[in-house]
């Protein structure tokens, strides 16, 4: 038994095999039943070239006469798959007891009990851990570029899920007009569904903008679009704008938080718009137009930015929010928006993100000669 132990920690597979007798029997879950001394060298072989990072920590040996149990843990990298699932490709551990019958001073007998149940629950969750982790890349990847800049206008975005993957998407997206077209959605719930729903909208949507129509029949399609594929009960919130290279800001507002306007100093919501989206047949949306001078910016963000909580149940809210973007006015959009996240996390420092959390900067550069006019009311 001292050989076995000795054999296994050292991965000699030779002295290992020379514990077992001629006619040896050895059954496993992994590589079912095994019988003779010639299958079981082979089979240690094969663990031990493909698990070649396989460790086992002995937590007791019990013997009684010819027989041992060996308890203890095993860990390895899971390169081949277990019962039925995928390899993962990362680490697990699990519990294994080796059942042994000696004859002879060899092992006629060598049974394997895995803790089966620990084990797929390990793999499943390794499995989708890594499914989460390709999800989250994909939709980083599917996510307008976090920077945007053209001759009339400077922007910023970024979102940040409370999980692995969230519901919340913007898009920075030049139209045929030579317009910018900046846009946010938020959708109902968290986790997978809500991402694959998003990644639907946001399809649909890049879809519907370069038709040359309006923000307010971009919405009034989109809603029309949701219904038509029945998912209730989830639903969105969507806010569209369109800015021209003079200044010229049209917007409309599917049931999201009223984004702001910071201009020369004063903040001014906007609130033009409609119901939330896939929710009513016959919702209808309204526009407003309005001009921006050089400077200004639009701000658009998600609900999970305002209600981050800290340790205290406090939301973060929209006068911190405001507060923030207006004393940090004459900074970048980019910075501008590093420094609310900043804000965010420092007032959240202890706790976790309830909600998915996206903002996005829109500045307005005047560009010569275009005679772009101030904000008008």
């Amino acid at each position: 038994m001292r050989q076995f132990r000795d054999a296994g920690a050292h991965r000699d597979s030779s002295k290992l095999v020379d514990c077992y007798a001629e006619n040896a029997i050895a059954i496993s879950p992994v590589f079912g039943e095994l019988k003779g001394k010639h299958a079981i060298a082979a089979a240690w072989g094969t663990w031990f070239s493909t698990f070649n990072d396989f460790g086992f920590a002995i937590s007791d040996t019990l013997i009684d006469g010819d027989r041992v149990v060996v308890l203890g843990k095993g860990t390895l990298t899971d390169r081949m798959g277990w019962f039925g699932l995928p390899a993962t490709g990362g680490k697990i551990d699990f519990r294994l007891a080796f059942h042994l019958t000696f004859s002879g001073r060899k092992i006629i007998r060598d049974e394997r009990i895995f803790d089966s149940t620990g084990v797929v629950a390990r793999l499943e969750k390794a499995l989708l851990d890594s499914e989460m982790k390709t999800a989250a890349e994909l939709q980083r990847a599917l996510l307008s570029r976090t920077t945007y800049h053209t001759r009339f206008c400077e922007s910023a975005g970024d979102a940040v899920p409370c999980r692995s993957i969230g519901g919340d998407f913007f898009e920075f997206v030049e139209l045929p007009s030579g317009a910018l077209g900046v846009a946010i959605g938020d959708i109902a719930g968290h986790g997978p569904a809500a991402a694959l729903l998003a990644a639907m909208l946001q399809g649909l949507f890049l879809g519907e903008v370069g038709s040359g129509s309006g923000p307010a029949t971009v919405l009034a399609r989109l809603n029309q679009r949701l219904l038509q594929r029945h998912l209730a009960p989830r639903f969105a919130t969507l806010v569209y704008a369109e800015l021209s290279p003079r200044g010229r800001l049209v917007y409309s507002n599917a049931g999201h938080n009223p984004p702001a306007l910071l201009a020369r100093g004063e903040v001014r919501r906007l609130t033009a718009g409609g119901m939330i989206l896939g929710a009513f047949e016959d919702a209808a949306f309204q526009e407003e137009t309005l001009h921006m001078g050089d400077g200004d910016t639009l701000v658009m963000f998600t609900d999970g930015l305002i209600e981050a909580n800290n340790l205290q149940g406090e939301e973060f809210g929209e006068d911190r929010l405001l507060a923030r973007l207006t004393s940090n006015a004459s900074s970048a959009p980019k910075t501008l928006l590093n420094q609310v996240f900043g804000g965010v996390r420092e007032f959240c420092s202890q706790t976790e993100l309830s909600d998915d959390a996206t903002l996005t900067l829109t500045r307005f550069l005047q560009p010569a000669n275009t005679g772009a006019r101030g904000v008008t009311h």
